[in-house]
């Protein structure tokens, strides 16, 4: 029984681990997540974990299209 116990007792330390890291994220800024958001990404580009999607880039040229068209002040899209 004493390993059920340390098991319980193990679990109970997690979950109380869990409502402290749960309330620190509540409590984080926009501009802390934001900070956070962009290290996770700069990681992941650095390890190479990040593969160019070739439709997104299609979405980009076309939404650059109509911007150059929209301060060029052309009615046609």
């Amino acid at each position: 029984m004493v390993l059920q116990d340390d098991l319980r007792a193990y679990l109970s330390r997690w979950v109380e681990v869990e409502k402290v890291v749960a309330e620190e994220r509540a409590g984080a800024s926009f501009e802390l997540r934001w900070q956070q958001l962009n290290t996770a990404y700069a990681m992941g580009k650095g390890l190479g974990l990040l593969k160019e999607d070739p439709s997104e880039l299609e979405v980009y040229k076309k939404w650059a299209k109509l911007k150059n068209r929209y301060l060029k002040g052309s009615p046609r899209c």
